[in-house]
């Protein structure tokens, strides 16, 4: 092909990229949430959706779609058309699939393309107060005066509730029994009741039941303290190598247009940027996480490495 020809075709391929993100979005866009109603990784994308579907001109439908460690929401949003009318919530529990879930119909790394951060927050050591507990060097010191017969609760296996945990455990030296529920709520239930010992809860999930007095405090799993509990350690205060990444994003389908995908990401970045929106996030716990689509993309490439390795020293078995 002659060179000029070449050179046209690119041209007209570019503007037709950019016609296509001009024109999107002209119909409802749907939302696939990988967590239970009620869980952080609930919450945060409603936050964000609401005004951006008013900026976007088209609503955000949310489905929740929780269970098998995010996998069920995963593979809707994989095979989906690639468009810009499909978007997967979810969390830092994203990296761990092709460890825990390796016959998980998508590729983790390659079947998705990042959109847009919404934001990291510790997760909170949390136990009830009626178990005694002041600190968590009490708890540590009570697990390993009764190995076998102490428990945590966590919103399912591999997500970041559970890896903060099991991150945690290790570093303190201590065994404990991990026992999964469907969602956030229902881990936050048992610790309320005393049923479960311990819980690794969101930041914002967490902070009205601990200002309650319901819910005590311990640590933070960040590498620093929360700025919405300022007189809580973080973990890495008490034992090194103990603190865990935990975030929300925004992905599609790998094939949809960069075009669709760098406009969303302004949208959604201008829309977290306002008065309201940011003052929202911060009540919640999430801090920034100012990441590009390309940037996001390394990131969840690098983690899948490093959770991998997490989960594989925490004896999590790949389910089939």
């Amino acid at each position: 092909m002659p060179r000029w020809l070449l050179v046209i075709s690119a041209l007209l391929l570019g503007w037709g990229g950019e016609a296509v993100a001009q024109a999107w979005p002209s119909k409802p866009i749907r939302a696939i949430i990988a967590f239970a109603a009620g869980s952080a990784t609930d919450v945060i994308p409603r936050v964000v959706f609401e005004p951006l579907s008013a900026q976007l001109g088209q609503p955000i439908v949310v489905e929740n779609r929780g269970g098998a460690g995010t996998t069920i929401a995963g593979a809707m949003v994989a095979k989906a058309e690639p468009d810009g009318y499909t978007l997967l919530a979810t969390s830092s529990a994203h990296t761990l699939v092709p460890t825990v879930y390796p016959n998980a119909p998508y590729d983790t790394a390659a079947d998705f393309a990042a959109a847009v951060s919404l934001g990291t927050s510790p997760n909170v050591l949390v136990v009830s107060p009626s178990k005694g507990f002041k600190t968590a060097q009490d708890l540590v010191a009570t697990a390993k005066a009764r190995p076998g017969s102490f428990n945590f609760a966590s919103a399912g296996v591999g997500t970041a509730t559970h890896l903060s945990a099991e991150r945690f455990r290790m570093a303190a030296g201590f065994d404990a029994v991990h026992i999964p529920f469907r969602g956030g709520a229902e881990a936050l239930t048992e610790v309320l009741s005393g049923r479960a010992e311990f819980y690794f809860c969101p930041l914002g999930t967490a902070l009205q039941q601990v200002r309650d007095g319901k819910l005590l405090a311990l640590a933070v799993s960040g590498p620093k303290r929360a700025a919405l509990l300022p007189d809580v350690p973080s973990v890495l205060e008490l034992f090194p190598n103990s603190d865990y990444p935990f975030w929300i994003g925004v992905f599609m389908p790998a094939k949809t247009p960069r075009d669709i995908i760098e406009k969303f990401h302004r949208e959604a970045v201008k829309t977290m940027q306002s008065a309201n929106v940011k003052e929202r996030l911060e009540t919640l716990g999430m801090e920034p996480m100012p990441l590009t689509p390309a940037e996001f993309d390394a990131h969840v490439r690098a983690e899948i490495g490093t959770t991998g390795a997490l989960a594989r020293a925490a004896g999590l078995k790949p389910t089939q």
